[in-house]
């Protein structure tokens, strides 16, 4: 089973930042160096930075941290793992460039560097991009300016999170792609989700596999409420099922369960379900195109 998806991300590139910023030049004690309180990346593999700590000792740091001074004290933006590698070498000192830089530019900067050079999972991408917006009260839109990615990557990556805690740590541990996750989103049951998430390790399921069985179950379930319809309604059975072919459109389209209900009138309602206000907000975005930034301003100004 293909365990990650081919990274769809054309960040722009870090050394891009630097053009045209004066920066000073540093060796700094490793142990002055704080931790970047924006890192998106919680996880360091042991083996890659085994191999980078004898890549220093080879070929010394060929590039340096970038750092910048909060408070009188030295403070990371970039180059984690050439630290956390210098440290595991026995380096007392690192070369480190010094720039100005605020809260939000250093959260974009750590973003950019992961992208660019090494992947995150997942999930620590959709949680960076989380962070990110809510902290800084900005729109999908503006970080996927910042960054130069496409908005519907962010926006993919974000929908992750809606899914339970047991899918996401399989997410997180490369059991499951983030294609895998996707195509369990429509399902909306977190039981359903989980269940489906356990069979997909077990039984290898390829991302074509998960989405025709959800599709299919999705199906098959929309068809019983078809079937219970057309055997009350008698002759209306046709439009049942038209209504029922309809729900599971709806359904795959957004994501999550919806009920088509109509009355012997032809008239009726949508009713969308949703689990919290984060997939609330979702779906506002995706029906009305509009971020919800925007619409707690307009709520606020009325």
């Amino acid at each position: 089973m293909q365990a990650r998806d081919e990274d769809p991300f054309r960040p722009r590139d870090l050394a891009e930042t630097e053009k045209g910023l004066d920066t000073e030049l540093l060796h700094l004690n490793v142990q002055e160096v704080e931790d970047n309180p924006f890192q998106p990346r919680r996880d360091f593999s042991e083996s890659e930075l085994a191999s980078l700590c004898e890549s220093l000792k080879e070929h010394d740091m060929l590039q340096p941290i970038l750092v910048r001074r909060v408070q009188g004290r030295f403070q990371l933006i970039s180059g984690e793992r050439r630290l956390r590698a210098a440290i595991r070498a026995g380096w007392k000192t690192v070369p480190a460039r010094v720039r100005e830089a605020d809260d939000r530019l250093v959260a974009e900067l750590a973003i950019v560097e992961n992208l660019q050079r090494k992947d995150l999972n997942p999930v620590e991408k959709a949680m960076s991009f989380k962070r990110y917006v809510d902290q800084h009260r900005c729109t999908q839109e503006d970080l996927a300016q910042r960054l130069k990615i496409d908005r519907s990557t962010i926006a993919n990556l974000m929908r992750l999170l809606e899914l339970p805690e047991t899918v996401l740590d399989a997410l997180r541990n490369s059991l499951l792609s983030a294609g895998h996750a996707r195509a369990l989103l429509p399902l909306g049951d977190p039981k359903q989700q989980i269940e489906f998430c356990e069979r997909i390790c077990r039984e290898e399921w390829s991302v074509r596999d998960v989405e025709r069985r959800v599709s299919e179950l999705i199906a098959e379930e929309d068809g019983d409420e078809a079937a219970i319809a057309g055997r009350i309604g008698g002759g209306r059975r046709t439009r049942s099922e038209q209504i029922g072919s309809l729900q599971q459109e709806l359904r795959l389209a957004l994501g999550t369960k919806v009920e088509i209900r109509q009355t012997s009138r032809g008239k009726g309602k949508i009713v969308i379900h949703f689990n919290d206000h984060d997939e609330f907000d979702r779906l506002r975005r995706h029906l009305t195109d509009q971020d919800p930034s925007h619409a707690s301003r307009n709520t606020q100004g009325g």
